[in-house]
């Protein structure tokens, strides 16, 4: 008797305790706003990885939210052009954007530190610096100026050096070159006697083919690949000293930022957190095969010559110095990076470097 009451007793508490949780969720989800923005990417659909970690990200906010928050992402020149990402979501024109602050360092060099500087920090380096050194904070500290929110939204992992017209053999070989290349790389580059132009990425093809440039330098084998350069330009050189760990960003005009409920903001980080290492995680899977198919179609691999690669080292050395001097911003996160940049290739060397290398030598000696 006692034991028939008891399952009776059971049955309807477990029912009530059911009917609570079905009840339960709905009455969260109704408690969140509907929200639809617009993201406006830097990039090309083209370039399924730079462009898709626009989409990852919009679509894990629509999952984790069950359609209450939705991002429509839209390509390069859909809304505005895609260089000019940061001012649509300082305006307003878009809630968010994706895209690299190495854009923008016509506006304030110190954008650059949000995506990458010359001879800086590879990937893992440059999360460490946005996680755990500072970095972030820094970062919007100087984007409250642009009415931005930033948070790390993808990177690319070393970049190569681009596609030249011509051989690169001395310093001398920079004189005169048109090169397509960002940020304060061009700078650097100009000092060596170059023509720095800033060409969006979906842009370049057609310049480097009508020779309206001589050379580009754009991520690395598998986006390279996809646009092509290497039918207009033979040499293929590396590695890309102006971007060892390249980050991109997710811009957030600061108003609606500020404006959402923690939750909300919580699902955002998520969603770039998502975003960033699938990007990186999918440059490194489909690089080799790119890479090696680009060799075999008779693209000529070059490393840039040593003497290039200390001159352009000590350039950015001085153009950091130059720029400190008279940008009190840029000097501000200059001296904070730059120890803790120093603090991780340090330690790089001891053991990452170490092993790295001891794998290249096997791997070289086809002993892998």
């Amino acid at each position: 008797m006692q034991r028939r009451k008891f399952l009776r007793d059971a049955g309807v508490g477990g029912a009530a305790i059911a009917a609570s949780t079905v009840l339960a969720a709905p009455a969260i989800a109704q408690s969140m706003p509907e929200l639809k923005w617009r993201l406006a990417s830097s990039f090309p659909k083209s370039l399924d990885t730079l462009y898709g970690a626009g989409e990852t990200f919009a679509n894990y906010v629509t999952e984790m939210t069950d359609n209450k928050f939705q991002i429509r992402v839209f390509a390069a020149g859909e809304i505005v052009p895609g260089l000019q990402v940061a001012d649509a979501v300082q305006n307003g024109t878009v809630e968010m954007g994706h895209t690299a602050g190495a854009y923008y360092v016509g506006k304030d060099p110190t954008f650059a530190f949000d995506t990458a500087i010359p001879f800086g920090t590879n990937a893992r380096q440059q999360d460490a610096w946005i996680n755990w050194g500072g970095g972030r904070e820094l970062m919007n500290e100087f984007y409250k100026d642009y009415n931005i929110h930033g948070m790390a939204c993808g990177n690319t992992g070393a970049q190569m050096g681009g596609w030249f017209r011509k051989e690169i053999k001395t310093v001398e070989d920079m004189k005169g070159l048109k090169f397509r290349i960002a940020g304060l790389a061009g700078q650097v580059c100009n000092r060596l006697g170059a023509v720095a132009q800033q060409i969006a990425g979906g842009d370049i093809y057609p310049a480097l083919e009508k020779g309206t440039i001589d050379a580009a330098e754009w991520v690395g084998p598998y986006d390279d690949q996809k646009l092509g350069f290497n039918k207009i330009a033979p040499f293929y050189y590396y590695p890309g000293w102006w971007e060892g760990g390249p980050q991109t960003s997710a811009y957030i005009n600061l108003a609606k930022w500020n404006e959402l409920p923690k939750a909300y903001k919580a699902v955002l980080e998520a969603a770039s957190a998502k975003a960033h290492t699938s990007m990186v995680s999918k440059y490194d899977a489909e690089n080799p095969r790119a890479l090696r198919e680009l060799v075999t179609a008779g693209t000529k691999l070059m490393a840039f010559p040593q003497p290039v690669m200390e001159a352009s080292f000590n350039a950015a050395n001085q153009l950091y110095a130059e720029i400190s001097a008279k940008n009190a911003k840029f000097k501000k996160v200059y001296e904070a990076w730059r120890p803790f940049r120093n603090e991780e290739i340090l330690w790089f060397r001891v053991c990452e470097n170490t092993f790295d290398n001891f794998m290249a030598r096997q791997s070289a000696a086809d002993k892998l």
